[in-house]
């Protein structure tokens, strides 16, 4: 499992998710963070949405994206531990 994180430089929102999801340490994934600002399609598509997650089930990069699941965003006040759960709920289906 891989989880796609698209963000952008001095987002204090985007940081703050992507700590947490650093300090899961009960289940293993790949974690790749995205700068939309790389990209004109990302920087289109998420402009005003950032932090965006991706579940992406492919271990290849921009090849797969076509098969990435969109995840709800959590709240910037989750702890870790409801990150973790909220994700242990989207990998079960």
């Amino acid at each position: 499992m891989r989880l796609i994180l698209y963000s952008k430089p001095g987002c204090h929102l985007c940081e703050g998710l992507q700590e947490k999801l650093e300090q899961i340490q009960n289940f293993s994934f790949e974690f790749e963070v995205r700068d939309i600002t790389t990209r004109e399609d990302w920087f289109a598509a998420y402009e005003y949405e950032v932090p965006v997650l991706y579940l992406s089930n492919h271990r290849g990069a921009e090849d797969a994206e076509g098969s990435e699941k969109l995840l709800p965003r959590p709240s910037p006040r989750a702890s870790v531990q409801q990150l973790e759960q909220m994700l242990r709920k989207y990998l079960a289906n």
